[in-house]
């Protein structure tokens, strides 16, 4: 993958494949190395990590400077929330639990101006800081706000028509975690989540509604691009480093006369 000068919703729209990572280490740096490799987005969590409002703020900053498409997943629908990351410069949002069309109905208003009831003020940094005209600012910002309702409860899945109906909804994520657990279910693949996406898919392309969704594989996101996913979130920077981690410890400790336990002698 490469990054685009085009806008991240546009591409989104027109139905691009993106590869993205979650950002759950309250720090630039994650951001900006994996703008480096040429993944096309990120999704900063403020959901389940420790990252805040500030943090969000600097990591949205490195990521424009480096070119990086960047969302949030926000830790609920409040419009508030919303609103911040939005100011902040963030091109969308993830929103968890969306599970009626009234809910989505909700952040779509919380992320527009013309069509909604977003917040105005223009002295932020989605703003240029109040150098544009409030006719620019509307324009530019209704074009660029990318929204997602992320489906992961039965009843989401229940009132999928009516979600992806929502006027100006652009996606929904596919949430099969918390779809596994909330079926009852502890291993990934099981009948009623594989059930569940395949509702979720079938109710999205008949409303020409873009689907994201996360995997942890490449034969499982082969899998989902065949059925019409075209966003994908593959790894987190905690996975990462983890993964990496855990992996080169492992290569040292095979190669090098290291007793565990004991010391090496000199």
């Amino acid at each position: 993958m490469s990054n685009s000068n085009m806008a991240l919703r546009q591409r989104f729209l027109a139905g691009a494949q993106l590869v993205g990572s979650f950002l759950k280490v309250a720090h630039t740096m994650p951001a900006e190395i994996l703008a480096t490799v040429g993944f096309d987005f990120v999704v900063i969590d403020e959901e389940h990590s420790a990252i805040n409002r500030e943090s969000t703020d600097h990591i949205i900053l490195a990521c424009r400077a480096s070119g990086l498409g960047c969302l949030v997943r926000v830790q609920n629908d409040d419009p508030a929330a919303i609103l911040s990351v939005l100011d902040c410069g963030a091109d969308g949002v993830l929103v968890p639990h969306i599970t009626s069309a009234a809910k989505a109905k909700k952040i779509v208003d919380a992320a527009r101006y013309r069509t909604g009831s977003r917040g105005y003020s223009a002295t932020t940094r989605a703003g240029n800081f109040g150098s544009k005209s409030i006719a620019e600012h509307l324009r530019d910002e209704d074009e660029r706000a990318l929204v997602i309702a992320m489906i992961e409860d039965p009843e989401a899945v229940d009132s999928i028509s009516q979600i992806v109906a929502t006027t100006g909804l652009d996606g929904v994520f596919i949430g099969r975690g918390d779809l596994t657990v909330a079926y009852g279910e502890c291993k990934a693949g099981s009948a009623p989540v594989k059930d569940a996406t395949q509702q979720i898919v079938q109710a999205a392309q008949a409303a020409n509604v873009r689907i994201c969704a996360m995997s942890g594989s490449v034969q499982d996101a082969q899998a989902l691009s065949d059925m019409g996913v075209s966003a994908f979130i593959v790894t987190s920077d905690q996975a990462l480093l983890r993964d990496a981690a855990r992996s080169l410890l492992q290569n040292f400790q095979d190669a090098l006369p290291i007793q565990k336990g004991g010391a090496v002698g000199l």
